[in-house]
């Protein structure tokens, strides 16, 4: 199993490389003092550390990580999925690991993880813990508990709100924010830019195609459509507190950036954008809606 994950870290089809967090705020929670990890794929880069290949306990568990990564029945949000791979950045941020989730190395951190949460320190990715990985993800997130028991927050004040300029719209789209959060949005997009040359290729990336939804309106839109199950038109979405932003990352062909279908969501996932994000968003206080590779709430007001 050993020789054959170097192999295919040879071959150049899994590189990982460490993106460390330079200056910026902090997330204002409580979250883990992580390196942060990202992933390229494909990449024709060198191959990642030996170190990852290390740790002979872990081999059968690397195993089993590779078997599963795109072919385990998986239902975290509640929906059928095939595999974890959709979830692989947040993942390594999370566990701190710089290796290939098919190595020994990204098996031994997983079960650090796994330790650290009362769970069976196997380094072997399963439902469970998978679904404590979501229940760490969920938390930081203030408007889940907002909302845990059934209370709905109401709109900010308008005097709280601000527009965006129309460049920082997906297609020049009118977008409206808290301030704050704009603002935070602002400094996001420029140390992208700045720090990841793909990004800064492409000035739609991270442009914003959903901001603040007035609750009346977007209630009426799902009802219309008949899709209020959706995470896009929830009867009580966090797009009401014009902390919520939804970021433009690219989208499978023949799909739209908003899609929830597995396709584009594993293809965003593996974007240079959501890469980014899922290493560095932290740094200016938003976190993800994992379901969702595009949707960003920021944590620095309650909502």
């Amino acid at each position: 199993m050993v020789i054959a994950l170097v192999l295919l870290a040879a071959a150049g089809q899994l590189v990982w490389r460490d993106v460390r967090a330079q200056g910026g705020s902090t997330l204002p929670l409580s979250a883990p003092s992580l390196r942060a990890a990202a992933y390229s794929w494909p990449s024709p880069g060198v191959p990642g550390s030996s170190s990852c290949q290390t740790g002979e306990s872990f081999a059968e568990a690397a195993g089993r990580n590779a078997a599963s990564l795109d072919a385990a029945p998986l239902a975290p949000f509640g929906r059928p999925e095939t595999g974890w791979d959709i979830y692989l950045p947040l993942i390594a941020r999370e566990i701190g690991a710089e290796c290939p989730p098919q190595s020994p190395g990204f098996a031994q951190a997983l079960a650090s993880f796994q330790g650290r949460h009362g769970l069976a320190a196997s380094g072997v990715m399963d439902a469970t813990t998978l679904a404590a990985l979501k229940a760490v993800w969920m938390s930081r997130r203030p408007f889940v508990a907002a909302t845990a028991h059934g209370a709905c927050p109401a709109p900010p004040a308008p005097e709280l709100m601000a527009w965006a300029d129309p460049a920082e719209g997906y297609a020049a789209k009118p977008i409206q924010l808290r301030v704050r959060a704009l603002d935070a949005y602002r400094n996001m997009v420029v140390a992208a830019r700045g720090e990841d040359a793909a990004i800064a290729a492409d000035h739609r990336l991270l442009t914003i195609f959903s901001g603040f939804r007035e609750p009346d309106a977007d209630a009426a839109n799902c009802l219309a459509q008949g899709d209020c199950a959706e995470p896009a038109r929830a009867r009580c979405s966090a797009h009401r507190t014009g902390l919520a932003v939804d970021l433009y990352l690219g989208a499978a062909a023949g799909y739209r950036p908003e899609s929830t279908a597995d396709p584009n969501r594993l293809y965003q996932s593996r974007s240079p954008a959501f890469r980014w994000m899922a290493a560095n968003a932290s740094r200016f206080g938003f976190v993800n809606y994992p379901f969702e590779p595009w949707h960003w709430e920021w944590t620095g007001e309650a909502p």
